[in-house]
């Protein structure tokens, strides 16, 4: 890793309560952005340790960001009961803004994994941030239920042989989208990107450094 990171684990204050959450931040040098990142499906073992949610922390890490995980309502330590997505969106949202005052002045994005995926999309229709990342986003909690789209830089990553979320329905959701994001498809990969978790982090480098460059230029 680039950078020297520090580690602090506390609670956030939610509109369910506390949300248990982990923020990394370079001690080199002052953070280059930020991200949130949010977790997959907590009824089905998702919560901020999760191994692609560890990989999206670690590739902004090494970029210089500072990151925040967290865990939504009712997982692990954090308050409150599963709320089938509604009331994950406020804790992404609360968690976003809890970023904002620590980090106000840079570059302010957003990631997610599967269930947490969408999340994180609708969050982004909802309040602006600098950049989206996608992974595996669990489609059926989106498509159709956005009044807009992301207006930001942002991609979706997907494995072609996901066996949770088909990379065919997931196509046909961003064809619907104008301009929609940029897709990027693994070969041979499936769900929680087994053996490819390198890749995957190389792959969120490469876009965000890209939009820093252009961002930069522009």
């Amino acid at each position: 890793m680039k950078n020297r990171v520090s580690t602090d684990k506390f609670f956030i204050d939610g509109t369910a309560g506390r949300l248990q959450s982990i923020l990394e931040e370079p001690t080199d040098a002052a953070p280059i952005g930020a991200v949130v990142v949010c977790h997959p499906h907590p009824q089905h073992g998702g919560t901020m340790h999760n191994k692609v949610a560890h990989t999206l922390a670690r590739a902004f890490l090494r970029m210089g960001y500072a990151v925040l995980r967290f865990n939504f309502r009712g997982t692990e330590q954090s308050d409150g009961h599963f709320d089938d997505g509604i009331g994950e969106l406020d804790d992404a949202l609360v968690a976003l803004n809890w970023m904002r005052e620590r980090h106000p002045n840079v570059a302010m994005w957003l990631a997610g994994f599967s269930f947490g995926a969408a999340i994180a999309v609708r969050a982004a229709t909802l309040v602006e941030v600098s950049g989206l990342i996608s992974v595996a986003p669990a489609v059926t909690r989106v498509a159709g239920r956005l009044d807009g789209q992301p207006d930001c830089p942002w991609l979706v990553v997907q494995g072609d042989e996901d066996e949770l979320v088909e990379v065919e329905t997931t196509i046909d959701w961003l064809n619907t989208l104008q301009p929609g994001p940029e897709l990027q498809v693994f070969d041979g990969v499936e769900h929680f990107f087994h053996g490819r978790l390198i890749d995957l982090r190389a792959a969120v480098t490469a876009f965000v450094e890209k939009t820093q460059s252009s961002s930069t230029k522009a």
